[in-house]
């Protein structure tokens, strides 16, 4: 008995923090991000089943992220509690492994889409004129089924096993659970960035060899590829590099540094919870009459007058400059001639 309850302690001291100046700012830092992800995503959802119905106006891709980003902003009042209450996670096991599953399945769900759909404007652009297989897969929404379902298989380690803080990797000898969460936390943010980087490097380059007038189509593919990027950069791959020195740390058993890279590893988790604030960005890009809808029901009258005055005035110059391009180079080569 008393063996057990030594290791209890041991573990629950893992789950303490130890700067609470530090997990007083990220709860105040989450707290904001519950306020504006929480309208913002309720907002967005009334536009895709009210405004588009998505499941007619192929936006069914684009309905998963914004449902994956709903479960996240679901789980943000239970981390701003823990961290109020001076504990990196919660003391109850199956409330700790239940909130690192919502935690996995949103992050996997987020990363299969956005990726998903960056291949698509990938094979528009660079296969242009082929048969696209993305295009054809992501309309289904039984396909999208497919995609939650095979993310399970890959998010049930989390509820394999009682670790401590769910984050036992390094204090326990060959846990195949514990080693299999972090293989899966390091390929589903490393493969589909690689996956990012490639496409965003074939479409800049087919935009450089396109001709004025099919730059604009392919600008904006670029666009949609760059945002999801974006996105990773800031979300996801810092959250990765924390984690890898968490782990080199603990395997090393250097105490004090560890106490320094879990406070980084918590502030960038913390900084992972922007996608929710961030994937609208890729909304407006991937379909032409978001941003319009949007504004339409919940931008001000006036404001939203002020918005098309300006994008008109916009379109138009841009219209008056290419042609004038396009009218003063036959002069030219009727010169050099």
């Amino acid at each position: 008995m008393g063996t057990n309850a030594s290791a209890a302690d041991n573990n629950l001291h893992h789950c303490n923090i130890s700067n609470a100046r530090t997990y007083n700012v990220l709860s105040g830092i989450i707290t904001g991000q519950f306020l504006l992800g929480l309208p913002l995503n309720l907002s967005v959802l009334y536009i895709f089943i009210f405004r588009f119905k998505f499941w007619k106006n192929k936006s069914v891709f684009l309905f998963n992220i914004v449902a994956a980003d709903f479960l996240l902003v679901a789980c943000l009042p239970a981390k701003v509690y823990n961290y109020q209450l001076g504990q990196r996670r919660s003391p109850n096991h199956w409330m700790c492994k239940a909130m690192l599953f919502m935690l996995f399945l949103n992050r996997g769900a987020s990363i299969a889409f956005l990726v998903i759909l960056s291949l698509d404007r990938y094979f528009n652009v660079v296969y242009l004129g082929r048969r696209n297989y993305v295009k054809v897969l992501k309309k289904s929404p039984e396909i999208s089924g497919v995609i939650w379902l095979l993310l399970l298989p890959l998010t049930i380690p989390t509820m394999v096993k009682t670790f401590e803080c769910c984050n036992s990797h390094g204090r326990d000898d060959n846990d195949i659970a514990d080693t299999f969460r972090e293989v899966v936390f390091f390929s589903q943010i490393i493969i589909p960035f690689i996956i990012l980087l490639y496409c965003t490097v074939r479409i800049v380059h087919r935009l450089k060899k396109k001709t004025v007038g099919e730059k604009a189509k392919l600008r904006r593919a670029m666009c949609v590829v760059v945002a999801v990027a974006v996105i990773f950069s800031v979300c996801f791959l810092p959250c990765a590099v924390a984690r890898a020195a968490l782990l080199f740390v603990r395997l090393k058993e250097w105490q004090e540094a560890e106490d320094v890279v879990v406070q980084v590893y918590d502030a960038l988790m913390v900084l992972s919870f922007m996608d929710c604030l961030l994937d609208p960005m890729v909304y407006c890009f991937c379909h032409s009459g978001f941003k319009d809808a949007y504004l339409d029901v919940f931008c001000p009258a006036f404001l939203h007058k002020k918005l098309r005055k300006a994008e008109t005035t916009t379109t138009t110059t841009t219209t008056t400059t290419s042609a004038v391009r396009s009218l003063s180079l036959p002069m030219v080569e009727k010169l050099q001639v």
